[in-house]
């Protein structure tokens, strides 16, 4: 599967959008692919592939390429999100969507970190 990773920090293109740059990578055929795909927009860094978009997808996400030929991030995740939100409703659904957009987007701070174990919680040692 095709992955991409953010790969320097957005600019904004002369029509003024915000533009993300990412470094895409995969198996050999699947670049094949992805260059066939972008055929004129196909553009490569110190022989690294990218793909650019206007929309921040992550830092990290999966890249897939449609029936038609067209190169789009793989937003599944999202959309499960999207729909735990709208199941749950309320602070549950949101606290379960923070998380995994926490996740999808690598930015994992604000998920909640589990506090380790003590291996002796009644202080008694070896008696």
């Amino acid at each position: 599967m095709l992955k991409i990773k953010s790969h320097r920090s957005p600019y904004t293109s002369p029509k003024g959008n915000t533009v993300f740059v990412y470094a895409v990578s995969g198996t050999e055929q699947e670049l094949a692919d992805f260059k066939k795909a972008q055929g004129d927009f196909y553009r490569e860094e110190d022989g690294t592939p990218l793909w650019f978009t206007t929309r921040f997808v992550g830092n990290t996400a999966p890249l897939v390429i449609t029936s038609k030929g067209k190169v789009i991030a793989d937003l599944s995740e999202y959309k499960k999100a999207e729909s735990l939100v709208k199941q749950f409703g309320g602070n549950f659904g949101q606290e379960l969507a923070k998380q995994m957009i926490s996740g999808l987007t690598g930015n994992n701070s604000n998920v909640a970190q589990s506090a380790p174990v003590d291996a002796d919680p009644e202080g008694l040692g070896n008696a």
